[in-house]
């Protein structure tokens, strides 16, 4: 059983999410508290394997309690925000303060009935992630641009796509600051709310020599490009002559997500075949690993992120259960490996 604990102002809130949360038989919410003094008590007093924390709060905002708990006694938590451009902001400085997961409340976009099922397999997620005292380390400390280059030859002919979920924000950053402006361009899914997106591009492109942002119906793809998946749209790749391009575009939830990665690993293995490389990134579920399949299948190059580096060893142990990765290594490897793959594609 895993055990919650919900700490939000609004009684409201408080109540719908105990609500719904009573209908899964594997979760159990063992308090609730409208505000971080009293949330602070109860975890001591209650030990829950998952913390639902709200940003805005009176006496002290989640942001800073968040902080405080990491350092002192760190556990699983998902922020639960409003789904506003600040919320977005908040959200991000969240997950960079060591939450594991952000999740918008009910009636901004979601209907109570998505909300508590994306909510429910948040928090199974969650009780699975590995949390890591913060406080400590140079964890604020600006990345350092990796010194490696890529060859200049085949450039606009490789797409280079990502998928990640639960930890991808980070996983996902890790990445992208290690990879050279001039490389080749790069399609990402990341499991997000609207606005948290938009969010992560922006952060990722004050600190990454490629430029990133959300991506746009019919962007092209091009290199030193790259586009994020808007929350919300799955984002697809196609060809046009000689050129790749963005598709983003709504439609049913596949594998539980939109934005999902096996929409996006399946249209770029269409799409682009052997000129492309998939990475796929620590998360909770099976999203992407037939996709990523799929992608080796037509001779595009593969890997995944290996147990010890991942927050949820999900989503890349279902791919390598499949034989879909080709290579299987630490967060820190993927950039060079990646950039080695596109290189040894360029000769």
């Amino acid at each position: 059983m895993i055990k919650v604990l919900i700490i939000d102002d609004s009684a409201i809130v408080r109540q719908v999410l105990s609500r719904e949360l009573a209908r899964a038989e594997d979760i159990q919410v063992v308090g609730t508290a409208p505000d971080p003094y009293v949330g602070r008590d109860k975890i001591i007093q209650l030990r829950p394997d998952v913390v639902l924390l709200d940003m805005e709060m009176p006496r002290m905002d989640g942001l800073t309690f968040l902080k405080k708990l990491m350092k002192h006694f760190p556990l699983p938590v998902i922020i639960v925000s409003s789904l506003t451009p600040r919320g977005g902001e908040l959200a991000l400085e969240a997950i960079q303060a060591g939450a594991v997961e952000v999740m918008c409340k009910p009636g901004s976009s979601l209907s109570v009935n998505d909300m508590s099922e994306a909510l429910v397999q948040k928090i199974r997620a969650a009780a699975k992630a590995r949390v890591k005292k913060t406080g400590t380390e140079a964890e604020h400390t600006k990345p350092v641009q990796a010194p490696i280059r890529i060859s200049q030859t085949k450039m606009t002919d490789t797409v280079i796509a990502i998928g990640a979920s639960t930890g991808g924000t980070q996983a996902i950053q890790e990445v992208l600051t290690h990879m050279p402006g001039n490389a080749p361009g790069i399609v990402i899914v990341q499991h997000m709310p609207e606005q948290f997106t938009a969010s992560l591009a922006e952060r990722l492109n004050q600190i990454c020599a490629l430029e990133v942002r959300e991506a746009r119906n019919n962007d092209t793809v091009l290199p030193g490009l790259a586009l994020i998946a808007p929350g919300n749209y799955h984002l697809m790749l196609r060809r046009s002559g000689a050129r790749f391009y963005a598709q983003t575009k709504s439609g049913p939830l596949v594998c539980g997500h939109r934005p999902s990665v096996e929409v996006l690993f399946k249209s770029v293995a269409q799409a682009a075949g052997r000129n492309a490389v998939g990475v796929i990134l620590t998360g909770m579920g099976r999203d992407g690993a037939s996709g990523l399949l799929e992608m080796r299948n037509n001779q595009a190059r593969t890997m995944a992120q290996d147990e010890q580096s991942s927050v949820v060893f999900g989503m890349p142990k279902e791919a390598i259960k499949l034989g879909a990765a080709e290579h299987i290594m630490p967060l820190t490897s993927v950039s060079a490996k990646i950039i080695e793959l596109v290189n040894a594609k360029s000769h």
